[in-house]
Order: C-alpha cells, then sequence, then structure tokens
C-alpha cells in the first residue's frame, strides 16, 4: 500500500501528464478553436455543476464577486482560444516550449500583484528563458506565428493565474471556477453570435471529435483541476510548482509518438527546450533552498 505523500505524489504526476495531453487533444480535435473552447467551457461548466451539485454545495456568491469571476473566465476563454490556435497554425512542440516559460513570466509579474520585491535571479532566469526561445524560434522559424500566438496564450494564462490567486485566497475555488468557465462560454458565444457562428451546424461534431471533446472536458478540465485543488492540499508549493514545469516535457513526448511526424523537430529545438527547462527546474531549486534557510 502506497502512504499519502507518495500517492499524493503520483497522483500530482497524473495530472500533470493529463494537462501535457491536452495539447495533444487540440491537435486531434478538427474544429476551429473558438468552438473548441466553446464546448470546453460549457461542458466543463456542466461537469463542474453536477459534481459540485452531488456533494450538496451551496453556489451562491456576492454580486462583486461575480464580476470578478466574469473578468477571470474572460481571460481563460483567451488563454485557451490562442493556445489551441497556436497548436493548429504550429504544432504541440513549439506551443509547449513557449509555455515552459510560464513561471518565469509569472515571476516578473507577481511583484505588481502581491507587492513584493523582484528578485535579481528571477530577472537573470528570465532572460536566459528569453534566450532560449529566441533560439528556438530561429531555428524552427516556420512556426513564428504559432509561437506568437502560444506567447499571447501564455501571458493570457499568468494573468489569469495572477487574478484567480487573489481571488481564491478568501474564496473556495471549486465554486469560483464553475461561474469562469460560465462566464468564458458566454463570452465565446457572444463572439460566435456577432460572427454568425451560432447555428445549427455548430453542435455538427463527427464522432471521433464528439468522442476527444468529451475526454478533454472532463478528464482533462472538470477532473483535473478538482483533482488538483485537492492535491495542492497535500503538498508544499513547491513540489506542486517543479511537478508542474514537467507538463511541456509529458506533453512533447506525448505528441511525438501520437502525432507522429508533424511532431519531429530539429536538433536546435530540443537544445533549446533543454535550456529553457533546466532554467527552470534551477529556479525551482534556488526558490526551495531560500525558502528553507529564511
Amino acid at each position: 500500500m502506497l502512504n499519502d505523500k507518495t500517492g499524493a505524489h503520483l497522483k500530482m504526476h497524473l495530472i500533470v501528464f493529463i494537462w501535457g495531453f491536452t495539447a495533444v487533444l487540440g491537435d486531434l480535435i478538427s474544429i476551429q478553436e473558438y468552438r473548441l473552447v466553446w464546448f470546453r467551457m460549457g461542458l466543463a461548466t456542466v461537469f463542474l455543476y453536477l459534481w459540485q451539485r452531488s456533494r450538496k454545495v451551496n453556489l451562491a456568491i456576492s454580486r462583486a464577486l461575480l464580476l470578478k469571476t466574469a473578468g477571470v473566465g474572460l481571460l481563460i476563454a483567451l488563454h485557451w482560444i490562442f493556445f489551441f490556435k497556436a497548436i493548429k497554425i504550429s504544432n504541440v512542440s513549439i506551443t509547449l516550449a513557449v509555455f515552459s516559460t510560464g513561471s518565469f513570466f509569472a515571476a516578473l509579474l507577481e511583484p505588481f500583484f502581491f507587492k513584493r520585491k523582484m528578485l535579481w535571479y528571477e530577472v537573470f532566469f528570465g532572460l536566459i528563458i528569453v534566450a532560449g526561445l529566441s533560439f528556438i524560434i530561429q531555428v524552427e522559424v516556420q512556426y513564428l506565428e504559432g509561437a506568437i500566438c502560444a506567447l499571447f496564450s501564455l501571458i493570457m494564462g499568468v494573468l489569469f493565474t495572477l487574478c484567480n490567486g487573489k481571488l481564491t485566497r478568501n474564496n473556495p475555488a471549486s465554486i469560483l471556477t464553475v461561474y469562469e468557465f460560465f462566464a468564458g462560454f458566454l463570452a465565446v458565444s457572444v463572439y460566435l453570435l456577432a460572427t454568425g457562428e451560432i447555428r445549427a451546424e455548430l453542435l455538427q461534431l463527427s464522432g471521433s471529435d464528439w468522442f476527444y471533446m468529451l475526454i478533454l472536458a472532463s478528464i482533462c478540465t472538470a477532473y483535473a483541476f478538482t483533482a488538483s485543488v485537492d492535491i495542492m492540499k497535500k503538498l508544499s508549493p513547491y513540489t506542486v510548482m517543479l511537478t508542474t514545469n514537467l507538463e511541456p516535457v509529458y506533453g512533447i513526448i506525448l505528441a511525438y509518438f501520437i502525432l507522429g511526424d508533424s511532431e519531429q523537430m530539429s536538433l536546435g529545438f530540443y537544445i533549446g527546450a533543454a535550456v529553457i527547462l533546466a532554467t527552470v527546474l534551477l529556479n525551482g531549486y534556488i526558490k526551495s533552498r531560500s525558502r528553507v534557510s529564511s
């Protein structure tokens, strides 16, 4: 029998593995990114709502908090739209290589949100990561547009994480997410309505698209979120952060074996990705050491 700590570590890796698989599903699902996010947020809202109701959770929140969650929901929608767009116009490997820089964008923006001093080594490591990312783009210049979309998606994701971090200090994340997903679903619905996409054909998906979509909305979104909220209560923030940084690794490996030739990159790409990952892990190590010594 596994002890609680070991079980929590394995579950965290499973969650990160699922997050990595999300990018592969984005490539396998053939529909446009706006429709994809519309389905994902709508179905995930239903799954999370039913899960909360089964636990008899009171979902009532104040009007002021509702407006804030709506803003966060819009950030999530933009984050996912440009994430899947990046995958469709480039590939999974490029998108996840850009996403591996997320912790450093968070480090640069976090001082403004939580009013703390910026650490010198975060800026230094950030410059190394930018150099690694620039090297990747230079050797894979044909994917430049996809990298730009991935970068915009990443920035939206970092803003969402920081805003959500402030909201969840005094409010349950599992309740707020129901409203955030629903708000994002409504925002994408307005866009589809304005562009004339709201029609009967919107719901017409192939059998394989429905299959992958249900996996994306249920396992990769609703389950992964609720499981991660629970697991973060059992593991240290450092452990969670370090494990989450493996998402691009899992995703790129999965894409290589599942999607085949479209994910085979040049040697320069893997050198740049290795530099970025090594820097991210070194940053995590220094943070853990400074936390222990303080």
